[in-house]
């Protein structure tokens, strides 16, 4: 049987894609291994049908953190046996490229994001110099690569002339169980229940926009459910502006447990910014979180997610995303028959836009490597 590692600096517990390529691996005959990182205080993983293995270490953020984890990551893998290597974003790459250059073996790069686009990469001179120097010198050697949306598809051709396969991060057709209610997870019966969910709730997103908003929305009721560098800010500007009694703030959740907020909030959000191009060209998976439970929602008026509410009908535009649009918004998508028309449209586009058949493209990207 043949051995893949797949490495990402994440802790594994809510990376869902990570998950999801594992499986389908695992599917495909590979025996794999899933890498990542873990603190003292990182989450217990619940029993997976494929191997992981969580790097221990000390640093958690800035220049300290990455190094150390390219080094654990290169000694792990220097000693490991593998037919296939996958690296998940760029600051696993120069790792995994070395060890394939040095074992002679295939190498994957999927990239979940324009990571040299990324706000706090573009706004450090020396850290986008760092990192546009691997990516500059590695890209174009590479021979397969997969990323998530079409935008960074066609920036990664324009730059290095290798065109990414897509891949978009889009859950499966199974709808998992809603085991809870409103009530038990304190959503209350006479306000529209609002939804922003995620593992990387940071600043530059429009978060803080949203918080503002909700001084419009006297009738609204927002659950912010997650986690990210900027909560114990949101949380002193819900003091700040006496908005306590209406926004819920709820540590991340297990994918099961968050389906449930997912499914019963009346509308998700998804804030956004055009801060720069990584912004721009994303497409997150909250969009497709949303579809599958069938929330409407309202989003940033940014190119990838505009087109999915403009072709699904899905939910509304706040553009700009400030308080005021963002506002806007929630009064247009909250009227009854609107909200009721989306919902519909929301369960008919995630019957078609689900991970098996973002599975026909792997199945070509992996075929060379069964």
């Amino acid at each position: 049987m043949k051995k893949v590692i797949l490495s990402v600096t994440e802790d594994l517990y809510t990376d869902q894609r990570v998950d999801k390529m594992s499986l389908f691996l695992q599917k495909k005959g590979f025996d794999v291994t899933l890498v990542g990182r873990r603190y003292g205080d990182s989450p217990v993983l619940a029993a997976r049908p494929y191997k992981t293995h969580r790097l221990r270490l000390l640093f958690r953020k800035g220049f300290l953190f990455y190094a150390e984890y390219q080094f654990r990551l290169l000694l792990y893998l220097l000693f490991q046996k593998c037919d296939l290597l996958v690296a998940n974003d760029l600051d696993t790459l120069l790792p995994n490229y070395l060890i394939s250059k040095w074992r002679k073996k295939p190498l994957v790069y999927d990239s979940h994001e324009y990571f040299c686009g990324e706000l706090s990469v573009i706004s450090k001179p020396v850290s986008y110099k760092v990192w546009h120097g691997i990516e500059r010198r590695i890209f174009p050697k590479l021979k397969t690569v997969i990323t998530v949306s079409q935008s960074i598809v066609d920036q990664y051709e324009k730059e290095y002339g290798v065109r990414p396969y897509l891949v978009r991060n889009i859950p499966t057709a199974a709808t998992p169980a809603v085991t809870a209610t409103r009530e038990e997870l304190g959503m209350p019966a006479d306000k529209t229940v609002l939804l922003l969910q995620g593992a990387g709730i940071n600043e530059g997103h429009g978060v803080e926009d949203l918080v503002q908003a909700m001084q419009q929305l006297p009738d609204c009721h927002l659950f912010i459910v997650g986690s990210g560098t900027i909560i114990p800010q949101l949380k002193q500007m819900t003091e700040t502006l006496d908005l306590q009694g209406r926004i819920t703030f709820v540590p991340r959740q297990p994918r099961e447990r968050l389906f449930n907020y997912t499914a019963l909030a009346d509308i998700g959000i998804c804030p956004g910014k055009d801060v720069g191009p990584n912004a721009r060209f994303s497409l997150p998976n909250k969009i497709f979180e949303y579809l599958k439970a069938g929330t409407p929602m309202v989003v940033a008026d940014l190119p990838e997610w505009a087109r999915i509410m403009q072709q699904y009908e899905v939910g509304s535009v706040a553009e700009g995303f400030t308080p005021e649009t963002v506002a806007a918004a929630v009064r247009e998508l909250s009227n009854p028959e609107k909200l009721a028309k989306c919902r519909e449209n929301c369960h008919t586009a995630a019957s078609e836009l689900t991970w098996e058949n973002e599975e026909k493209v792997l199945e070509e990207v992996y075929r060379p490597y069964l």
